[in-house]
C-alpha cells in the first residue's frame, strides 16, 4: 500500500529530482507522480524493481509446479516413453 508521502506531482519531483532519488534508493519504495492531481507515473530504484521481477518469476515457478502437481493428481499425464514414441512417429 502506498503511503501518502510517496505521492508527489511530476512538478515537485522534477524540482527536487536529488532528493526523491536518495529517499528512492534508501527506502526502496517507489514515488507516484501526479499529473494535474491524477496518478500517472510510478518511479522505483532499479534494485526495488529488480527484487519485485525476482519475486514474480518465483511465484510463476511456484504456480507452475503447483499446476504439475495438480495434473499429476487429476490423471492429466502421459508416459515419457508414449510421449517420445509418439514424436518418433512424427
Amino acid at each position: 500500500m502506498f503511503r501518502v508521502e510517496n505521492i508527489c506531482s511530476l512538478t515537485e519531483f522534477q524540482r527536487n529530482i536529488k532528493e526523491y532519488m536518495k529517499r528512492l534508493k534508501e527506502t526502496g519504495q517507489p514515488e507516484i507522480l501526479t499529473v494535474n492531481g491524477k496518478a500517472e507515473l510510478v518511479v522505483q530504484d532499479a534494485e526495488a524493481y529488480q527484487n519485485i521481477l525476482d519475486l514474480v518469476d518465483r511465484v510463476e515457478a511456484i504456480n507452475g509446479i503447483r499446476r504439475g502437481l495438480e495434473d499429476i493428481e487429476e490423471g492429466r499425464t502421459h508416459k515419457a516413453e508414449d510421449v517420445h514414441e509418439e514424436l518418433r512417429r512424427m
